[in-house]
C-alpha cells in the first residue's frame, strides 16, 4: 500500500494521455472568472528528474515524454506544453511536472487545491515542492475527497489517479464514485487506470459507464515499455467533461494509434 512511487514512471505514456487531458480540462476550466477546486487522491511528489536512478532503471520516460516524436505531439501554447517548460525553467531541463504541479501552474490565486498523498516520503516531497496556499493532507485520499465534497468552490476538478496495487480498487472504485458524484454533481471527476493485458479494469468500466452514461472513457494503446512489461495502454474515465476535451481525445488517440 504504502510502496508505490511514481518516480518510476513519471513522464511515460500515460502520463503523457493523463496529464496532457488534465491540462486541457484546467485550461478551460480557467477562462472564466470564477474559483474553481482542485482536489486529486493519490497526489505524489509532484516534480521528478527524469535521469535519477530509479527512472532511468526503468525507461518508461524515454518510450514517452523525453521521446521528442511524442513531445512534437504537442504545440508550444498547448497547456501541457507550458507546463513542462515551466518546470524546466524552474527546476532544470530533466525535471517533469507531476499532476499536483500541473495544477498548481495552471490555476490561479482564487482558485483552491486539496492534494492527498499517504506515503510519508512522497508527502513530505510533495509539502517541499507545492506554493504556499495549497493544501496537502498526509491521509487516504478517498477518505479526504469524502470529507471536502461538496468543494467549495463548487466548480472544479477531483482527479483519483491510484495505484492499483490494492486490487480491491478495481471493485470499489465504482461505489466511491457514485457517491462522490452524488454529493458533487457539477464537479468533473477524472479517474485514471492502467490498461493491462489481464484486463483487470474491464468490469471496473463496464460498471462505471453503466452509472454515467453521458461519461467519457478515452482509452489509448501503447506498445509495453519493456519486455514483460503487463502496460499497454492508458484509460481515462471522465464524468461531467469540460467542452473541447472531446477533440483532444480525438486529436491523442490518433497520435497513439500511430505507434502502432
Amino acid at each position: 500500500m504504502l510502496s508505490y512511487q511514481h518516480i518510476y514512471h513519471a513522464g511515460n505514456l500515460a502520463d503523457v494521455h493523463k496529464h496532457a487531458l488534465l491540462a486541457c480540462v484546467l485550461s478551460y476550466l480557467t477562462r472564466k472568472d470564477k474559483p474553481i477546486s482542485y482536489l486529486e487522491t493519490h497526489a505524489g511528489r509532484a516534480v521528478y528528474n527524469l535521469v535519477s536512478d530509479e527512472a532511468v532503471k526503468t525507461g518508461e520516460a524515454r518510450q514517452g515524454i523525453q521521446n521528442p516524436d511524442i513531445a512534437a505531439w504537442f504545440a508550444p501554447d498547448h497547456p501541457y506544453s507550458h507546463v513542462i517548460a515551466q518546470t524546466r525553467q524552474t527546476h532544470g531541463d530533466t525535471f517533469y511536472p507531476g499532476s499536483p504541479k500541473i495544477a498548481e501552474t495552471l490555476l490561479r490565486n482564487i482558485d483552491t487545491l486539496h492534494l492527498a498523498e499517504l506515503h510519508p516520503q512522497e508527502s513530505h516531497a510533495l509539502q517541499i515542492a507545492m506554493g504556499d496556499g495549497v493544501k496537502v493532507y498526509q491521509k487516504d485520499g478517498f477518505a479526504m475527497a469524502q470529507s471536502l465534497c461538496p468543494p467549495t468552490p463548487r466548480r472544479g476538478v477531483l482527479l483519483i489517479d491510484p495505484s492499483y496495487e490494492i486490487k480491491s480498487d478495481y471493485s470499489t472504485l465504482p461505489t466511491f464514485i457514485a457517491q462522490i458524484a452524488k454529493k458533487w454533481n457539477v464537479g468533473t471527476i477524472l479517474l485514471w487506470y492502467p490498461v493491462l493485458k489481464d484486463g483487470g479494469y474491464a468490469q471496473m468500466v463496464k460498471m462505471l459507464s453503466r452509472q454515467f452514461p453521458d461519461a467519457v472513457d478515452h482509452r489509448v494503446a501503447f506498445p509495453p515499455a519493456r519486455e514483460g512489461h503487463r502496460m499497454v495502454g492508458s484509460g481515462m474515465f471522465c464524468i461531467n467533461p469540460t467542452y473541447g476535451l472531446h477533440s483532444e481525445m480525438d486529436r491523442l488517440s490518433k497520435k497513439f494509434a500511430s505507434l502502432g
